[in-house]
C-alpha cells in the first residue's frame, strides 16, 4: 500500500534544551509511521517526518501531552498569548529561591549557626538548623528546582536520567546529609543556571524572529487613478504597489515609476542605500527612502526573497554539525554510564571495606554533579545558531551548522566566470565610427536596432546609447538573424550589425586599424555594424570583472586558500580574466559535467572546496563541492536550491567574511569545549585534595554553561569583515593557486 510521507511542524511549549529534545526523540521515535524528528531547540520547534495516514498531528500532540508538555502546529497562531508567568516566571522564582536563601543563612548566621563552617565546611551533621531556617531553606529549594523536578522525574521514569536529575538526586542526598545550606545553594545556582539558559534561547530566537516582524502586514495597490490598502498575502504577482517614502517595501518587485534610494541592509547586506529607478529589483522588508516608487509585484509574499531567507534559516538548524552530532551521542552514553560510577564510589568502599557511608555517599554526589555534560551539550549549538544568525544580517545565507563547520575546512575554492568574476551583463567599452559617418548618428541608428533584438550584446548597446542622451533613428522591417545579428530598413537603406562574419556576408570589409587592434583585449567581443557594404562603425563589448574580484581573490589566498576558474568560455578569454584576478588555474571550454568533474578532482587533490557560482549550468558543481555557494543576486533559483550558502548580494567582498567568519566560530567552539571539560578536570583535581562540596560543583558547571554560553552569543556581534574589498598589502606574494 502506497503511504504519504510528510513533513509536520510543530511549536513544543518546555523544549528548552537538547534533555527534552532527547526526551520527545524516545517518545516518538519507535511510534509506527514515524521515519525521523529534528529539533531546532533555539525557536522550540520540533519537525517530524511521518506518514500522514498512520501518524497525524493529533496523534503526536497527545503523545508530547503525556510528557508533560505541550505541542501545536507550527502554522497556527499560538493557542494562548504569553502570560505574565510565561514571561516572568523564572525571574520570579530565581528571585525568590535567592531571597529565602539570603534570609535563611543570615538568620543562621544571627542564631550563631556558623555561616563560614557550613557553607564552605562539609559540616556533616556538625551544625543544626532550626525550624524557622530549615523552611526558609526549603522553600528556596522548592522555588529553585520548580522546573527542573518534572523533567528529572520524567527522565528517570524513562530510565534516562538528564541533568535535572541529576541535580534533583544531589538535593535529597545533600537533605539527607543535613547539608541544609548545600542544598539550597545548589537549588539556587541551578535554578539561576536555567533562567540564564532560558534568557540566551530567547535572545537567539528573538533575533531569528525579528526577520519575520518586518515586513508591512499591508501594501498600497495601484488601480487606474486611485490605490487602496490590501494584505499582503492577498498581493497578486504582477500587481502595481506604491511605496511612500518613509515606508517598508511590501512584496517583491521592479521599479516601474519613480526612483529613490532604498535601504537594503536587512537583505542583501548593503551599508549604504541602493538607488533604484525604473528596472531595478526591490525587496520585502527593505526601507525607502525620500522618494516614491511604484513597483511591480514579481513574487508572491510567501516566496519573497525576505520569505525565503526566513525559511531557509530555520530549515538551516536541522543540518547540526558534525561536532553537536558527536556531543550529542557522547552525552547521550555519557550521563548513564556516569551513574553507574557514582553508585560504585558511593557504594563500594563502605560495602567493601566498610568505610563511611555518608563520607562516599557525599563524593557520589560530587561525582554526579561535576560528570554532567550540560556545558558541554550546549558549547556548540548556541554558537551555530548565533553564527548563521549574524551571518544572515551580513547578506550571507549559511544553510546548516554542517557547512558552517565545512566551511571553516576549506582549502580551495572554485569561480564560475560569468556572474561570478564578471558582472554577466556586458557592457560597451568602445565605439570607433569609420570613415565620415559621425559617432551620434551611428548610436541611433544602433539604439534603433538594438531596442528591438533581445541578443545579451544588445541590451549593452542600448544602455550606451541612452547614457549618452542619443534618441533612436526611425525604422522599418526589423529583423533578426539568429546566431549572427539584426537588420531593419531606415532612412531609405538597410543597415545591419553583428558579429565580423555576419559584415562580411553583407560583402563588407572590415579592417581592424591599428588604434583598435591596440585596444582590443582577448575577453573583448567586436561588433560591426553598417549599411550595405560600408562599415559604419566598429565596437568592443565585454563582460567587465567585478572591481571587487581581484582583491577579494588575494583575500582568500591570504587565508591560506587556493583557487580555480572554471567557465564554458573560450581559452583565450578565461586566461585574460584568469590573469587580472590571478587566479593561476584556469580551467576553460567547460560544459557542466566536466566543470562538476573539475571540481571532484579539486576536492581529491587539494581538500575541501568550495564552489561559487550562479546559473544553472553551475548546479551540478554545486552539489558536489564541499560546499556550494551561489551568487544570489542574480543567480538562478536552481542554482540556489542546489547552494548551501547564498551570498544575498552579487559582492565577493563577501567571500572572505564568510571564511574567517566560519573559522571564528570554529575557534569559539573550541574555546568552548575546552571550557566546559577544562572546569570539569579542575574540579576534580579540587575534589581529589578533599576541599570540594556540593555547591561548588554546581557552580563549577553553572561556571563553565555560563561562559560557554555568553562565548557563544559573541557570534551575534561579529563585525563587517574591515577593507573587505581591499587586500592586504603583504597579499600579493602570499597569493597561491592550484
Amino acid at each position: 500500500m502506497h503511504t504519504i510521507r510528510t513533513q509536520l511542524d510543530f511549536r513544543v511549549e518546555g523544549l528548552d534544551c537538547n534533555a527534552e529534545a532527547t526526551l520527545l526523540r524516545e517518545a516518538l521515535a519507535d511510534r509506527d509511521g514515524v521515519h525521523g524528528i529534528s529539533f531546532h531547540v533555539v525557536d522550540g520547534r520540533m519537525t517530524v517526518d511521518a506518514d500522514a495516514e498512520r501518524m497525524g498531528a493529533g496523534e503526536i500532540e497527545a503523545a508530547v501531552a503525556r510528557l508533560g508538555m505541550r505541542a501545536e502546529p507550527w502554522d497556527r497562531p499560538a493557542a494562548r498569548a504569553e502570560s505574565w508567568w510565561d514571561v516572568h516566571g523564572r525571574h520570579a522564582l530565581v528571585v525568590a529561591s535567592g531571597a529565602t536563601l539570603g534570609g535563611g543563612l543570615a538568620l543562621h548566621v544571627v542564631a550563631g549557626g556558623g555561616f563560614v563552617e557550613t557553607l564552605l565546611g562539609h559540616a556533616h551533621g556538625a551544625q543544626g538548623v532550626d525550624a524557622t531556617v530549615a523552611a526558609l531553606l526549603l522553600a528556596g529549594i522548592l522555588a529553585g528546582l520548580f522546573h527542573a523536578v518534572p523533567k528529572a522525574a520524567r527522565s528517570l521514569v524513562r530510565l534516562r536520567p538528564d541533568m535535572n536529575a541529576l541535580v534533583c538526586v544531589s538535593v535529597v542526598g545533600a537533605l539527607f546529609l543535613a547539608e541544609w545550606a548545600e542544598a539550597a545553594v545548589l537549588a539556587f545556582l541551578y535554578g539561576l543556571s536555567g533562567l540564564v539558559e532560558s534568557w540566551s534561547a530567547r535572545r537567539a530566537r528573538d533575533a531569528i524572529g525579528s526577520l519575520l516582524r518586518i515586513t508591512p502586514a499591508t501594501a498600497s495597490v495601484v488601480h487606474g487613478d486611485h490605490e487602496h490598502r490590501v494584505p499582503v498575502d492577498r498581493v497578486a504577482v504582477g500587481a502595481q504597489v506604491r511605496v511612500r517614502p518613509g515606508e517598508r517595501v511590501s512584496c517583491d518587485g521592479v521599479v516601474v515609476e519613480g526612483n529613490s534610494f532604498v535601504d537594503q541592509a536587512l537583505v542583501t547586506g548593503e551599508s549604504v542605500p541602493a538607488w533604484k529607478s525604473a528596472g531595478d529589483p526591490v525587496f520585502a522588508g527593505t526601507v525607502n527612502g525620500h522618494g516614491t516608487i511604484d513597483l511591480r509585484v514579481t513574487r508572491p509574499a510567501s516566496d519573497t526573497m525576505l520569505a525565503r531567507i526566513v525559511r531557509m534559516v530555520g530549515e538551516s538548524h536541522h543540518h547540526r554539525a558534525p561536532t553537536e552530532r558527536f556531543i550529542d551521542q557522547f552525552a547521550r552514553y555519557y550521563t548513564p554510564l556516569m551513574f553507574a560510577v557514582a553508585f560504585a564510589v558511593g557504594a563500594g568502599p563502605p560495602l567493601l571495606a566498610g568505610a563511611d557511608w555518608q563520607h562516599w555517599f557525599y563524593q557520589a554526589m560530587l561525582i554526579l554533579l561535576i560528570s554532567c555534560p550540560c556545558g558541554l551539550v550546549i558549547s556548540t549549538p548556541v554558537t551555530i545558531a548565533a553564527a548563521i544568525t549574524s551571518a544572515t544580517r551580513h547578506g550571507v545565507l549559511i544553510k546548516g551548522g554542517s557547512h558552517l563547520e565545512e566551511l571553516a575546512r576549506l582549502r580551495a575554492v572554485a569561480f564560475d566566470k560569468t556572474g561570478v568574476i564578471t558582472r554577466g551583463e556586458p557592457e560597451v567599452r568602445g565605439v570607433f565610427p569609420v570613415g565620415p559617418h559621425p559617432e551620434g548618428d551611428v548610436l541611433a541608428r544602433l539604439l534603433a536596432v538594438e531596442t528591438r533584438s533581445e541578443h545579451p550584446l544588445s541590451r549593452a548597446v542600448v544602455r550606451y546609447a541612452r547614457e549618452r542622451g542619443i534618441e533612436p533613428a526611425d525604422l522599418e522591417d526589423f529583423t533578426a538573424v539568429e546566431g549572427r545579428g539584426a537588420e531593419a530598413w531606415i532612412d531609405g537603406e538597410r543597415f545591419w550589425v553583428g558579429s565580423t562574419r555576419f559584415a562580411r556576408e553583407q560583402g563588407a570589409i572590415v579592417s581592424m586599424d591599428p588604434e583598435l587592434a591596440g585596444r582590443s583585449r582577448p575577453d573583448e567581443t567586436v561588433v560591426v555594424c553598417g549599411a550595405g557594404s560600408d562599415v559604419w562603425a566598429l565596437l568592443t563589448v565585454a563582460d567587465p570583472v567585478r572591481p571587487e574580484a581581484a582583491p577579494s581573490v588575494a583575500r582568500m589566498h591570504a587565508h591560506g586558500l587556493r583557487s580555480v576558474l572554471l567557465t564554458g568560455d573560450n581559452r583565450a578569454t578565461a586566461r585574460s580574466v584568469g590573469d587580472r584576478v590571478e587566479v593561476g588555474d584556469v580551467r576553460a571550454e567547460l560544459l557542466p559535467d566536466d566543470k562538476a568533474e573539475a571540481v571532484r578532482a579539486t576536492i581529491a587533490r587539494v581538500g575541501p572546496t568550495a564552489m561559487v557560482g550562479d546559473g544553472i549550468n553551475d548546479s551540478q558543481a554545486l552539489l558536489t563541492a564541499s560546499v556550494g555557494i551561489a551568487m544570489g543576486g542574480n543567480a538562478t533559483d536552481v542554482a540556489v536550491e542546489s547552494a548551501d550558502v547564498v551570498l544575498l548580494k552579487d559582492d565577493l567582498t563577501k567571500l572572505p567574511f564568510l571564511v574567517d567568519h566560519a573559522r571564528r566560530a570554529r575557534r569559539v567552539i573550541i574555546e568552548n569545549v575546552t571550557v566546559a571539560l577544562g572546569a570539569k578536570a579542575l574540579f576534580l583535581a579540587v575534589m581529589a585534595l578533599g576541599a570540594a562540596t556540593l555547591w561548588m560543583a554546581v557552580a563549577a558547571d553553572m561556571g563553565a554553561s555560563l561562559l560557554v554560553t555568553f562565548n557563544g552569543l559573541r557570534m551575534l556581534g561579529t563585525r563587517r569583515a574591515r577593507d573587505a574589498g581591499a587586500a592586504p598589502a603583504a597579499v600579493a606574494p602570499r597569493a597561491r593557486t592550484i
